[in-house]
């Protein structure tokens, strides 16, 4: 017999509706003109449902580009088989992305999320950790060039360089020319 349950089912139905009509809104909108209101009216829920789950527009974006329905390509970093060929790439193109209002309202929704709740902060995290992620690439490179020796640090490699562009996006510093090299060259080495 199994025990009664308390609180509110969630439908996975309902969540997938909710972030793809997340997605679509922000696509056509942009964050400045994404609401709650908007959301639920596109995903044909109410809108108690989505704040049953969700607290915020953000927490909503931050579980979209999580479950990788948000900017995938340019999140993940290219493998090419030169890792400073592919770090560079993959800082050009996200900080191209903080350029954009777009890119800058959806990264500090996902900061401001992880910072609320600590559920999407773990799962921020995991997902930096996987075979596709920044510390997947760094991996894959120890041992093929001096800077990444076997027992390299790359968790922490990762982290330096993930907490760089979310301190550019918290601080909105402008990326000058040499910045990417410069930050590559402190973290790798020449």
């Amino acid at each position: 017999m199994s025990l009664p349950r308390s609180g509110p089912v969630r439908s996975e139905l309902a969540r997938l509706a909710i972030l793809r009509a997340t997605v679509a809104l922000l696509t056509e909108r942009g964050y400045d003109h994404l609401s709650i209101e908007g959301i639920a009216a596109r995903a044909g829920v109410g809108k108690q449902t989505i704040y049953r789950w969700w607290p915020s527009k953000g927490a909503v974006i931050a579980e979209c580009l999580l479950e990788g329905m948000l900017l995938t390509e340019r999140l993940r970093p290219p493998d090419t088989g030169d890792i400073r060929q592919d770090l560079t790439t993959w800082l050009d193109r996200v900080f191209a992305l903080l350029g954009s209002a777009e890119g800058e309202g959806m990264l500090r929704s996902l900061i401001a999320a992880a910072a609320e709740h600590a559920e999407v902060g773990l799962r921020l995290r995991d997902s930096l950790s996987g075979s596709d992620s920044i510390s997947g690439r760094l991996k894959r490179a120890v041992g093929t060039v001096p800077n990444l020796p076997e027992g390299a640090p790359v968790d922490e490699v990762a982290d330096a360089l993930i907490g760089a562009v979310i301190l550019r996006a918290l601080s909105r510093t402008a990326i000058e020319p040499g910045d990417v090299d410069r930050l590559l060259e402190a973290v790798l080495g020449r």
